[in-house]
């Protein structure tokens, strides 16, 4: 293991809040040991972002690692030329252009359809009623796996991200992440024959025109889907819940003073729905003064360098005129997210704009606290809402 100090967490404390215990490492031991992780975790954003770019030592190939032994090997977990050449196949579904043209109308859609289905005024859970359903149907389009329910798309999605942290061992996450990715394969399977006949701008589409092999396509699909879902369903709940919980920082919004790109760049900043990458140490260096050997463990905490001191001021405060040019929720380097783009135009373009227009009074409920968890991956558990009336769509 690497020669960095060995500090301890409590688990538990830490998967409820992570913020002030990165705060600490990053103001006493920026890079630091943790036991109970089993990893050497970075948490200055200097730092990561030096580190996340030089893929010869702190490489994403990880044969062994979690997300290779349970979903397949992926881009994610490759560098170099394998990496961009797989990332190149995946583009045309995912482009700038694409979602431009193609997909933010159909998530317009998928957003209007899912509101009009809700009563004029009433009370709902919005992760469950509002963004898991949403984010999920946008993502059944972008995969091409329109052969699934929103629900299946969702459950499947939690049980690679319980896997792929399951750096614990348990065998009934374990069981639950092979279940999903069995169901994953008997959907691509199903769909396959009329996209390979008939391609499309879908990820499954575009991937099997490519001539990628069967393999390579099953793992990028579910790497799509893992990420696809909970962190648009985390980001369009969380940010809801921070406007309504700081109405002068919604009415900006409202006024145009700020965009809603912004809103959502501050809240992916203030809490990145991915907060922590991981990388294995490819041969023997040093960084900083911390000696690493080949096979350590290291985690990039993008959580703790978006709230890191030294680049933005009060960093646990959420304020949407804030500069986040210096985040990297989205990562940096060769393995910035790939569907960055159509992240963006699902919660900015299509979420926000559409729920603060539509939901008259929309307000939070009191009959129940929101809870929110987790460090790897975080986000709202639910969030209780009230509204007075829906105005019609397009209005």
């Amino acid at each position: 293991m690497s020669t960095a100090p060995a500090i301890d967490i409590d688990v538990q404390g830490f998967w409820a809040d992570p913020y002030p215990v990165l705060a600490h490492f990053r103001a006493e031991a920026p890079i630091a040991f943790v036991p109970q992780l089993g990893a050497t975790v970075l948490t200055r954003r200097d730092d990561i972002f030096v580190c996340e770019k030089n893929v010869e030592v702190f490489s994403s190939h990880q044969p062994q690692g979690l997300m290779n032994r349970l979903m397949g090997h992926n881009l994610m977990r490759k560098d170099g030329e394998d990496h961009q050449a797989e990332r190149r196949a995946m583009f045309p579904a995912v482009s700038p252009k694409t979602v431009k043209t193609h997909w933010t109308a159909l998530f317009q859609t998928h957003a209007d359809r899912i509101i009009d289905a809700l009563p004029a005024s009433g009370t709902a859970e919005f992760c469950r009623e509002l963004a898991l359903p949403f984010s999920a149907e946008c993502l059944k389009s972008i995969t091409g796996l329109t052969n699934v329910r929103f629900e299946d798309m969702n459950a499947w999605s939690q049980a690679m991200i319980d896997g792929i942290s399951n750096y614990h061992g348990d065998l009934e996450v374990e069981a639950r992440c092979h279940a999903a990715t069995a169901a994953i394969d008997y959907a691509i399977d199903e769909r396959a024959p009329t996209l390979a006949a008939e391609p499309d701008l879908s990820l499954l589409g575009v991937l099997l025109a490519s001539g990628m092999p069967m393999e390579s396509v099953r793992a990028n699909v579910k790497l799509a889907i893992s990420g696809g879902q909970n962190e648009p369903r985390d980001a369009v709940a969380g940010t809801v819940w921070a406007l309504l919980t700081h109405p002068d920082q919604l009415a900006l919004a409202r006024a145009g003073a700020v965009t809603w790109l912004q809103v959502f760049e501050e809240y992916a900043r203030w809490i990145a729905p991915i907060g922590m990458s991981p990388r294995r140490v490819a041969q023997p260096a040093q960084y900083s003064g911390v000696d690493f050997e080949t096979d350590d463990r290291v985690f990039l905490m993008f959580g703790s360098a978006n709230r890191d001191e030294r680049h933005f001021a009060h960093p646990d405060s959420f304020d949407v005129r804030r500069d986040t040019s210096k985040s990297i929720a989205f990562g940096a380097g060769p393995h910035f997210c790939a569907g960055a783009f159509a992240s963006r135009a699902m919660v900015a373009d299509v979420a926000l704009p559409t729920i603060f227009r539509r939901f008259r009074g929309l307000r939070l409920r009191h009959d129940e606290p929101v809870r929110i968890g987790g460090w790897a991956f975080r986000g709202l558990l639910n969030l209780p809402v009230a509204w007075d009336g829906i105005a019609p769509a397009g209005a």
